[in-house]
């Protein structure tokens, strides 16, 4: 399976051996002893340091539940009336087919998946970008398709890729659609990078989103006994990036309504990973919080002064 797909999620793995994933791991363990394979947070994938990339019949194949349970949690930041921009992916393709029923939502995306999933939506507006067709992930990329980006400007930018680590952020396997991304991340207010947890860790040769520039990191629930994918997360969440995590059970369900059956998940399901110190500060807080006490340092003095006059009396 490795070898067909680049990479595979040891949940996966486990599935199709019809086995344990506490089996699995011990047997990944002895392939990658002999060469055969590298072991990453949650998977495994060919030897020879950075990932390849896969086909998109290979992709849509892979860690199926895990990108499921990231696109119902993802759409639940995305708000009646927004404009945003959706790349590439089979986990982005996932995210459209829920927000085919939000009112209002204008989506940009170079991704033909993206563009199928939301083209009998009626109350949602499609912009394509230009540029040539990548058809191995159905994508636009190229030159057309970043100069259609330019002037562009939306409140959220949704990206999947192939790796994301807390060093180099999001990275993918090609150069074109690398540099497309980018086009898309300077178009947005905030990125939202959509990634199951076997793609934590793991690193490939085109960075399109540096770690400082990840608002919020959608992922899954991961094995509770994976201490490299916790250290991971905790990395990101020390660089200031907002961890949401959908439930090991499939995530969060709420009110059905999406196309195709889909349901769209209850705002409240979420869990936010809380962060260990702010990286955004919003500006004159530390002011704000110094003007308050100082005012109830003048209340208190005022208190004070009332009731010894009363007592003088």
């Amino acid at each position: 399976m490795v070898r067909a797909n680049g990479a595979v999620s040891l949940r996966e793995l486990a599935r199709v051996v019809q086995t344990s994933e506490v089996t699995v791991r011990r047997d990944v363990r002895a392939l990658e002893a002999e060469g055969l394979l590298d072991r990453r947070h949650g998977g495994a994938v060919l030897p020879g340091g950075f990932t390849r990339e896969s086909g998109f019949p290979q992709k849509s194949h892979l860690a199926t539940a895990e990108k499921t349970a990231v696109a119902d949690l993802a759409a639940g930041f995305v708000e009646e009336g927004e404009a945003i921009v959706v790349g590439a992916g089979t986990t982005t393709q996932e995210l459209a087919r829920r927000l085919a029923r939000v009112p209002g939502l204008t989506v940009v995306t170079n991704s033909l998946l993206v563009a199928q999933a939301l083209a009998h939506a009626n109350r949602v507006e499609v912009v394509m970008t230009g540029g040539t067709l990548r058809g191995s992930n159905y994508a636009l990329v190229g030159s057309g398709a970043e100069q259609s980006l330019q002037g562009l400007r939306v409140s959220k930018a949704f990206l999947s890729g192939s790796g994301l680590t807390a060093e180099r952020g999001l990275s993918t396997s090609n150069m074109l659609s690398a540099s497309v991304d980018r086009a898309l991340v300077q178009a947005a207010a905030e990125v939202v990078v959509l990634a199951d947890h076997s793609k934590l860790g793991t690193d490939t040769m085109f960075q399109t989103v540096p770690t400082d520039v990840i608002t919020r990191l959608v992922t899954d629930e991961p094995p509770a006994h994976d201490d490299r994918c916790a250290t991971e997360l905790q990395a990101l969440a020390d660089q200031g990036v907002q961890i949401a995590v959908a439930g090991a059970s499939g995530g969060a369900t709420g009110s059905s309504g999406a196309s195709g059956g889909e349901s769209v998940p209850a705002r409240q399901q979420r869990r936010d990973v809380p962060l260990p110190g702010p990286r955004r500060q919003v500006p004159g807080a530390a002011a704000g919080l110094r003007s308050a006490a100082a005012m109830s340092d003048q209340n208190a003095g005022a208190e004070r002064a009332r009731v010894a006059d009363l007592r003088r009396r």
